[in-house]
C-alpha cells in the first residue's frame, strides 16, 4: 500500500506550474491547452495529471491515432 502511494505521488502533477514543468511549455500555453489535454480539475480551480496518462497520450499522438 505504501509503494502505491508513492508511486502515486510521484506520477501526479497537482497545479499548471508542474504540468507545464513536466511538459516544457510556458504556463500561458498549458493553461490554454489544458481542456484538450488528459487533466482533470479538482474543485473548480486546480488543474491535475499525471505524468503516465499523459506519456501514453503523447505517445498515441506520434503513433498517429
Amino acid at each position: 500500500m505504501a509503494d502505491e502511494l508513492d508511486d502515486l505521488a510521484d506520477d501526479l502533477m497537482t497545479g499548471i506550474p508542474a504540468i507545464s514543468k513536466f511538459l516544457g511549455w510556458p504556463e500561458r500555453k498549458t493553461y490554454y491547452e489544458a481542456p484538450r489535454l488528459p487533466l482533470f480539475k479538482v474543485g473548480q480551480r486546480i488543474w491535475c495529471g499525471r505524468k503516465s496518462t499523459l506519456r501514453r497520450y503523447i505517445e498515441k499522438l506520434e503513433a498517429g491515432q
